[in-house]
């Protein structure tokens, strides 16, 4: 009975916080201010705080700008993670933009929706891109393409940072700045998150959202760690290929580093 009144209370708070910052949030989309950037930050520290999600932040984000974080996809709270450490949008898959309450937050984040089966649209998806990070925008790309088990980095293609290359020749400096970004989920209840209890904090693709958003629900108490890596700098010259592969490199030696430092 507490967890369903829990449950309930989370909603109804998220519910109406929603509701006194989107008329706001919808303004700011409309005339592109830069309060667009800000208001979803406090609704995902908000939302991060009522479902128990406690953040624990190793190294600093790339201070220079234009700036694309590359992170680890375990799970759709991954979103509420990074929202809340920063000022972001997100490089999201077009199908996410009909899912219910994920796809309008999603909107109203102004997300970039891909779709990577069309070829002939890439470049336009590419140029928005490139467009948003050269306007000084954050932009999260999850190159796994898909969200995994949470104790691994799947298979990623380094043509996923092609607008990161793109975006170079409208960089002030030529660079764009590329960091490797590891979130790891380690804890739960207090206690340290193994991978029996890890799937609580994932949600791989074949798993129903209903029960496993209850079973978050009914956590309490998830602990993750955000790892800001080393940067990668793409200038004008840069081997695309070569310094995402780093890029990946990177992301999967930090997260395991936490996944396994956490796990003895």
């Amino acid at each position: 009975m507490i967890n369903w009144l829990r449950i309930g209370l989370i909603v109804i708070i998220l519910s109406v916080v929603t509701l006194v910052l989107l008329p706001f949030q919808l303004l700011a989309l409309r005339f592109d201010w830069r309060l667009r950037r800000r208001l979803p930050r406090w609704w995902h520290r908000i939302a991060c705080y009522m479902l128990g999600i406690r953040i624990r932040t190793h190294g600093r984000i790339e201070a220079r700008r234009p700036l694309m974080l590359a992170a680890n996809h375990a799970s759709w709270k991954d979103i509420l993670v990074l929202g809340a450490v920063a000022d972001v949008a997100f490089i999201a898959k077009a199908e996410v933009a009909d899912w219910p309450v994920f796809g309008l937050l999603a909107k109203w984040q102004k997300s970039v929706f891909v779709v990577r089966e069309q070829k002939r649209r890439t470049g336009d998806q590419v140029n928005e891109i490139a467009d948003r990070l050269a306007g000084g925008e954050i932009i999260v790309l999850f190159p796994e393409g898909t969200t995994s088990d949470g104790n691994r980095l799947l298979d990623v293609k380094s043509s996923l940072f092609g607008a990161a290359a793109a975006a170079v020749a409208s960089a002030p400096d030529g660079v764009v700045y590329v960091q490797p970004v590891s979130i790891a989920y380690t804890g739960i209840y207090g206690m340290p998150m193994g991978r029996y209890h890890r799937p609580i904090a994932a949600w791989p693709g074949d798993v129903e959202l209903v029960p496993h958003l209850l079973g978050v629900l009914k956590a309490q108490a998830i602990d993750v760690d955000v790892d800001f890596g080393e940067v990668v700098e793409f200038r004008a010259e840069t081997n695309r290929k070569v310094a995402g592969a780093t890029v990946v490199s990177r992301l999967r030696a930090q997260l395991q580093r936490r996944l396994y430092r956490r796990a003895g």
